[in-house]
């Protein structure tokens, strides 16, 4: 009866080795991307979920910066106002010549796998979702440098900063 138990649990560690080889395998390559996108601070618009655009910092500023203040609250801070810069969401959309017809909701995706989701009628608010990529006259550090950026989702109206999302790699309609 020994024998046969150690069999079963050499066979089950044997199984579990591979599928860790396997996805970290499977995975390696996407790793690699959110790392090569990050720093080259670049987002991915997609819309259901195909990929309609790629997007930098030169052509999120050349789209008209905005100076705006935010309270930041965490769970391990008390609220602290700072100055933003960066560009309204809708702003960026209808740069690109992207129809929110039909849409009901934006999903943000994060280098760390964060997401949030936002009712099109949030992002439509030109003073509410920002794509911020400085704080307080500096931009935003990555996440290797201890930031959080290149890019960060600003919702303005959100009072407790629930739903900002740090790391932002891809907006999704």
């Amino acid at each position: 009866m020994k024998k046969k138990n150690l069999i079963i649990i050499l066979s089950v560690v044997a199984a579990l080795i591979i599928v860790v080889a396997v996805m970290t395998f499977l995975n390696s390559d996407s790793a690699r991307q959110r790392k090569e996108q990050q720093d080259k601070a670049y987002i991915l618009i997609k819309k259901d979920g195909e990929e309609i655009a790629n997007i930098d910092m030169k052509y999120i500023s050349s789209i008209g910066e905005v100076d705006f203040h935010a309270n930041l609250d965490t769970s391990e801070t008390d609220p602290e106002e700072h100055q933003y810069i960066g560009v309204p969401l809708i702003k960026i959309l209808n740069s690109l010549g992207i129809s929110i017809d039909g849409v009901e909701t934006v999903i943000v995706r994060a280098l760390d796998g964060y997401t949030v989701i936002f009712d099109i009628s949030e992002v439509k608010d030109e003073e509410n979702i920002y794509i911020a990529y400085k704080i307080d006259g500096q931009y935003l550090k990555n996440k290797s440098q201890g930031g959080s950026g290149p890019y960060q989702i600003i919702a303005r109206k959100d009072p407790y900063s629930q739903r900002w999302c740090k790391f932002v790699m891809e907006i999704d309609l």
